[in-house]
């Protein structure tokens, strides 16, 4: 499994908003520019996250982004889900529960199905806040 640079690029944006404090909008130039990320493709990712309500914006003068909630209520698996689809290495370990109708008698699927819960697990258990306040 391989995270594209929108998941990437999003993660890293959710942080920027989140150390700017809650409330305060930040344009979309000055995330371009901190994260050294092509404003057109940041414009593209923003309709993502605002799609689905993970930040908010303001057109106008002293518009921007900013997060709806506090940065601890984010976790990476929701951001990678929303922007990558799904996080899961294989289609048929599918967290819906949607397995392929060989997975009662593949003998790969219970390790197919184990990477996916550990992969998920880890990206639910962080949150934004922790990109934030990470110390290294």
């Amino acid at each position: 499994m391989m995270i594209s640079t929108k998941g990437r690029y999003a993660l890293r944006v959710m942080a920027r908003l989140a150390e700017s404090g809650e409330g305060e909008l930040i344009p979309l130039k000055d995330i371009a520019s901190d994260q050294g990320i092509s404003l057109k493709y940041l414009e593209s990712i923003m309709h993502i996250l605002v799609k689905s309500k993970l930040v908010e914006g303001a057109s106008g003068k002293g518009g921007g982004y900013r997060l709806t909630r506090p940065a601890e209520k984010y976790t990476l698996g929701e951001v990678l889900r929303i922007t990558e689809g799904t996080l899961d290495p294989v289609a048929c370990a599918a967290i819906e529960g949607e397995y392929c109708a060989k997975s009662e008698h593949c003998r790969t699927f219970p390790m197919w199905k184990e990477l996916s819960d550990l992969i998920n697990g880890f990206l639910d258990s962080r949150t934004v806040a922790d990109l934030v306040c990470r110390k290294d």
